[in-house]
């Protein structure tokens, strides 16, 4: 028989983002929620399963506390920033029902494996890498002994390593997880401060060819193989969305960089063309003007491109494979086309100086995209960034990459550079990027030609305020 299993979010710090779709967990300058993607593709595996989100439906653990008296199975996600509250309520979980099993999934215990395990003895197994069909054997019954992918703790106490768990190339194998949002989730819930409103957002494939020495998923769960489901496959569920969830204004297609192939994107926007759908992706800076073309003309709305830093040389020296002329060139073609960009840049990163910040600062406001997300380098246990910085001793290697409060602090810090000045700079950037004359009459003119726009944009300006006053406390704090 079935286990009856619960997928958990666990409840954490008030507006913190740990959804397994958001590539930095913490809170952010305009509270936005990405969807538990990695949690909900189990789920929809497992029969008669149930998912909780709990910090996107501001849940706290006296709201769902009830919800694991009936429940055999806990399945947590968790990441560096929130494994100390994670395993605070795996044993919470565990005083509450003794009898009930519980594993952790994340690439935080899939790369610190041991550790993660001997954090409490209320963790009975970890899952490493991919861990959709292990969790799906668990939840069938299967002895944990029996069950690839995992580490787990015996009737002895001892932790025992299985081999792994081959990866998945067959994408079509996985159900969607559009239904399981329908499910046991409120959609209005998720937003982000560039997506229409309400989106649902899920991958059309897994892993990304790109070697960015920064990137979390890429280096621990998903590999650099870009794994892909078939277009047919992926229509059908966008079908679903469709007519199940008939307020969604907007998909997004989360794969780290769903441009990396340009005949299967075009494909796939020629499909969705069809549907009159309107749909964003992640995308690197360097996709031809021929696909863009198609792409806007089948639906596509806004890029999210990962630009980092305006200077070459950093970029090198984090493996991004992009030129600053191939992304010019990119960001005026979007322009052109009227392709929105929302640009996510990164402070700190190796070879960071002053001189590089302000270079940096000035190739976004040259390039302007629409809106920017500007964040302080993160080194997160197993990737290249991580062995890098401690060899290098740039931070002490600890896993606290947050305030108390979920707020991100600057971790790294070199000789020429302290971490007190790249963490002030992060302020300094958004002010010169969006206090511009030009840049405030875009935003307002937006708000002025809707409603809707006026509500959403004034509402996150308090919350971008609030931003940069916790930041001012931050800062006096350190």
């Amino acid at each position: 028989m079935t286990l009856r299993t619960l997928f958990l979010q666990a409840p954490s710090f008030d507006g913190y983002d740990g959804g397994a779709g958001a590539r930095y967990q913490m809170k952010r300058e305009v509270k936005s929620f990405w969807y538990p993607t990695w949690l909900a593709q189990p789920a929809a595996l497992v029969e008669g399963s149930k998912l909780i989100d709990a910090p996107a439906h501001d849940q706290s653990w006296d709201d769902i506390k009830h919800e694991v008296d009936d429940r055999d199975l806990v399945i947590l996600h968790t990441s560096t920033p929130s494994f100390r509250q994670d395993v605070h309520t795996a044993e919470l979980i565990k005083a509450r029902n003794p009898n009930i099993m519980i594993g952790l999934i994340g690439a935080k215990v899939a790369v610190e494996t041991q550790k993660s395990m001997e954090a409490s003895t209320a963790i009975d197994f970890v899952a490493r890498n991919e861990f959709d069909f292990t969790i799906l054997d668990i939840a069938n019954g299967m002895p944990l002994s029996e069950v690839d992918g995992i580490s787990w703790r015996n009737d002895a106490g001892e932790i025992v390593n299985n081999r792994d768990r081959a990866v998945l190339e067959n994408m079509d194998s996985l159900p969607f997880v559009s239904p399981i949002y329908k499910r046991d989730l409120t959609i209005e819930k998720y937003f982000g401060g560039y997506l229409l409103h309400p989106y649902v957002s899920f991958y059309t494939g897994r892993g990304c060819k790109s070697r960015c020495t920064f990137c979390l998923w890429p280096q621990t769960v998903g590999g650099h193989n870009y794994r892909t489901r078939s277009i047919a496959h992926v229509i059908e569920e966008v079908r679903y969305v469709q007519r199940e969830i008939p307020q969604t204004k907007e998909i997004f297609f989360d794969d780290d960089t769903l441009t990396d192939h340009t005949t299967r994107v075009e494909e796939l926007a020629i499909e969705l063309g069809k549907l009159g759908v309107t749909w964003s992706c992640n995308a690197k800076a360097n996709v031809p003007y021929k696909t863009l073309k198609i792409m806007k003309e089948n639906g596509l709305r806004l890029l999210l491109v990962g630009y980092e830093s305006g200077n070459q040389q950093i970029l090198h020296n984090i493996k991004k494979g992009l030129r600053t002329d191939v992304a010019r060139q990119f960001t005026k073609d979007c322009h052109a086309l009227g392709i929105v960009i929302h640009g996510t840049f990164i402070l700190g990163l190796p070879g960071e100086t002053t001189e590089t910040i302000e270079e940096t600062i000035l190739y976004a406001k040259e390039i302007n995209p629409h809106t920017i997300q500007v964040s302080l380098a993160a080194p997160y246990p197993g990737t290249f960034l991580y062995k890098q910085a401690t060899e290098n001793g740039w931070f002490d290697g600890s896993d606290h990459l947050l305030t108390d409060g979920g707020n991100q602090i600057a971790q790294l810090s070199y000789p020429h550079l302290p971490a007190s000045v790249i963490f002030d700079k992060v302020e300094e950037f958004y002010k010169r990027f969006y206090f511009r004359p030009t840049k405030i009459w875009e935003i307002v003119s937006e708000m002025l030609r809707d409603w809707d726009m006026m509500k959403r944009r004034l509402r996150e300006g308090v919350e971008f305020f609030d931003f940069l006053r916790r930041r001012k406390t931050v800062e006096i704090a350190r």
